[in-house]
């Protein structure tokens, strides 16, 4: 799952004391010089990045959001997501500027994330989670230990950031990547921009609509 960083695998906790196997990743952008983390970015300046999206197509910023998350299933799985106890889990191991930002900053307590297998064959669309804990330190950045350690994070200034999810259903089937190309409403989705690695992106209402109406006729 992401436990997908935008960058690497890890390995998974649940919630409270989080153990994690990887989540997928995308190469961590955007370092300052000197290994200086960059000034945190508002939830403004985040959402204007791509403010259509930042809005998911509501008109206020309190309104429930909808996100999509990637994890790698043989670090990872679904099915070890419904394994954790109370079906929950800490989302560490992010390590690209603007996945965590939109942990960091815009995901709140209750919105719905669609959980996605990448690295898969196929890649794929599997459930559906939400947020159970907004946004803390990523405490894996400061273990030497850890394959998420990162030396210029600390406790006392921390980089990265995870939130906890709670599994709420796996979909019946797997909807694979191609049968989500097929889909009008999803033509301009993130997830199938070319190019687009982010682990951690937006989803509109309508997008997020459309995957659960055929998620739900199977």
């Amino acid at each position: 799952m992401a436990k997908v960083s935008s960058s690497s695998k890890s390995s998974r906790r649940p919630a409270p004391q989080p153990r994690r196997a990887q989540k997928s990743a995308t190469p961590a952008a955007g370092k300052s010089p000197a290994g200086k983390s960059p000034a945190r970015q508002s939830k403004a300046t985040a959402a204007s990045t791509n403010p259509d999206r930042a809005t998911h197509g509501n008109s206020t910023s309190d309104a429930k959001r909808y996100w999509l998350v990637k994890t790698e299933p043989e670090s990872f799985s679904i099915d070890d997501f419904d394994r954790q106890p109370n079906r929950t889990t800490c989302w560490e191991g992010v390590r690209n500027y603007q996945a965590r930002n939109f942990l960091r900053d815009s995901m709140k307590l209750g919105d719905e994330v669609l959980i996605y297998h990448s690295n898969a064959d196929p890649p794929c669309a599997v459930g559906i989670a939400k947020v159970a804990r907004e946004a803390y330190p990523d405490h894996f950045a400061w273990d030497k230990k850890s394959k998420y350690y990162d030396e210029d994070s600390t406790a006392d200034e921390p980089r990265w950031f995870m939130v906890d999810l709670q599994l709420v259903r796996k979909f019946p089937r797997p909807l694979p990547l191609d049968e989500l190309r097929t889909l009008p409403a999803l033509s301009k989705m993130e997830l199938l921009r070319r190019g687009s690695r982010l682990s951690v992106q937006p989803v509109t209402n309508e997008e997020f609509a459309a995957i659960l109406a055929v998620a739900e006729s199977t």
